[in-house]
């Protein structure tokens, strides 16, 4: 049986850049925040893995870092799609149709809220608030804002960013 090596050598040297990241805030007050920041960036979300390299490098246990990366929503548990889409569900979009929104959403994409296409292209999430009430109903998809949008856009906005390479 043959191991793939290119993406064990990607690990390992991601796992590196993890250890210099780690060694960079070793002796920081409030450290923590700031490593998790980096290592989401360096592999696009925090594993049960990673988590554990984190707790063991600033000697802070892995309870404290599970409940820091599950309680404040820009940490990722699961892989994100390099197009990252979120469908406001605030009051004044859900009243405006947010709802149907995210639904064309996972029909189009063939993935629920919280899943990412098996591409790694796009990942589908719903938040509380974007803060353009008066573009409701709206969506991100990274830092692009679509408002007022309508179920029937749905399908032409996605084939754009299906398009880009």
């Amino acid at each position: 049986m043959s191991e793939c090596k290119c993406c064990c050598e990607a690990t390992d040297e991601r796992d590196l850049k993890l250890q210099e990241i780690i060694q960079k805030y070793k002796t920081t007050k409030g450290a923590l925040i700031p490593v998790l920041h980096e290592a989401q960036e360096l592999y696009g979300y925090l594993p049960m893995s990673v988590q554990k390299i984190i707790a063991e490098g600033l000697n802070i246990p892995l309870t404290e870092i599970y409940g820091v990366v599950t309680f404040y929503t820009q940490f990722s548990l699961k892989p994100k799609g390099k197009y990252k889409i979120q469908v406001c569900m605030g009051t004044a979009c859900y009243v405006k149709g947010s709802g149907t929104i995210l639904d064309k959403l996972k029909e189009k994409l063939g993935i629920h809220v919280g899943e990412c296409t098996d591409d790694g292209r796009f990942s589908l999430d719903a938040c509380r608030c974007i803060g353009a009430c008066g573009l409701a109903p709206v969506m991100m998809i990274n830092d692009d804002v679509y408002g007022r949008l309508t179920p029937d856009e749905i399908e032409g906005i996605i084939e754009k960013y299906r398009e880009e390479q």
